[in-house]
């Protein structure tokens, strides 16, 4: 969303976002030029009510009369969708996870005039759980192909992390959750010790959820860097420098159990990076199979992960050919401005 601000507003929009006035969105927000009008759903680290957060959101709506109320999440569109429709605003909702909906979400959401799915599975999957299908939408993200584009590594992440130039970085990126299969990364690594003696494990991200199958999964990925993976497993915790991070690699792995549509993949791909990814969500929307841009494989099979690693390890040739492929892809069917003037058409339609 932050991506498209400018080019929506260049289309004729005049943008105030309503969100928590200190932090790093607000400051993203400002830099933008856009307004923040202040609204916060937590407080002294609780949730409002979802009562009172409707009626905190009705009353900015009420001062404010924006055109359209545009919800950059499933769960904001949850919350607005009935309070947008009762104040006679455009409601429009984000779509932008995988996730099993109550009746009571699905009747909230389908009070918004249009629902946006970022992918084409992620709308089958909740038009099969209830949403309206005739106010469903496609809008695929957009990645920056200046800010993301292909570089010559520099080692400077060789240099960090003390590995000599040889070793070959092989990263993952996400948060550190059970939905992004680190584990299955994991023991495909451990299946390749001996196979791809230079190969190094690279796993850029950090846990936010506090269940305890998060915890359990953080704890025992921090075994096997001590462990089994000793010295070539490298968790580096939250980057700020993944655009130039992403030239360091010689591939990304994405082991996803499920994926709407990885921002993280649309990245690589314009970084000219190979991917190898699971075939879930909306990942073969990214990569179809006649673009020959990526590497995708079953989810949880460590032993096709593994296959697909090594496969690309050790041909140079095949790398440079799908890293290639990817940023065409990109080039082609995820431009940043295609994605914006998508948005724009929806926000038109939205106005009648």
């Amino acid at each position: 969303m932050l991506a498209t601000l400018d080019l929506v507003s260049r289309a004729g929009f005049d943008m105030a976002a309503a969100a928590p006035p200190d932090g790093p969105l607000a400051e993203s927000l400002g830099a933008r030029g856009i307004e923040v009008v202040p609204f916060t759903i937590r407080a002294g680290g609780a949730t409002v009510p979802q009562s009172r957060a409707r009626e905190l959101l009705a009353e900015i709506l009420r001062r404010r009369q924006p055109a359209i109320v545009h919800a950059n999440s499933l769960a904001m569109g949850r919350l607005a969708g009935p309070v947008a429709y009762e104040s006679g605003l455009s409601g429009i909702a984000h779509l932008r996870d995988i996730v099993r909906l109550s009746a009571q979400a699905i009747r909230d959401l389908n009070r918004n005039v249009r629902l946006l799915a970022v992918s084409l599975a992620t709308a089958e999957f909740h038009a099969a759980q209830g949403l309206d299908a005739g106010r469903l939408h496609v809008v695929h993200n957009g990645v920056d192909l200046e800010l993301y584009q292909p570089r010559l590594a520099t080692g400077y992440l060789h240099r960090e992390l003390g590995l000599p130039p040889e070793a070959m970085l092989i990263g993952a990126i996400g948060q550190i959750c059970l939905r992004k299969g680190f584990d299955t990364l994991v023991r495909a690594a451990e299946l390749l010790i001996d196979v791809l003696p230079q190969a190094h494990y690279l796993l850029v991200g950090e846990r936010w959820s506090g269940k305890g199958e998060s915890l359990e999964l953080e704890q025992a990925i921090s075994a096997v860097a001590e462990g089994p993976l000793a010295g070539r497993l490298h968790v580096t915790g939250l980057r700020e420098d993944v655009p130039h991070l992403l030239n360091e690699l010689a591939m990304l792995v994405h082991p996803a159990r499920q994926e709407p549509l990885g921002r993280v993949l649309l990245e690589a791909a314009a970084s000219g990076l190979p991917v190898i990814a699971t075939d879930v969500g909306g990942t073969a929307e990214i990569f179809p199979p006649d673009s020959r841009a990526a590497r995708l494989v079953p989810r949880d099979d460590a032993n096709e992960l593994a296959e697909a690693i090594r496969e690309l390890a050790t041909n140079a040739d095949l790398r440079s050919q799908l890293g290639a492929a990817a940023r065409r892809r990109m080039e082609m069917a995820f431009r940043l401005d295609a994605a914006a003037e998508a948005l724009v058409v929806q926000y038109r339609a939205a106005l009648g």
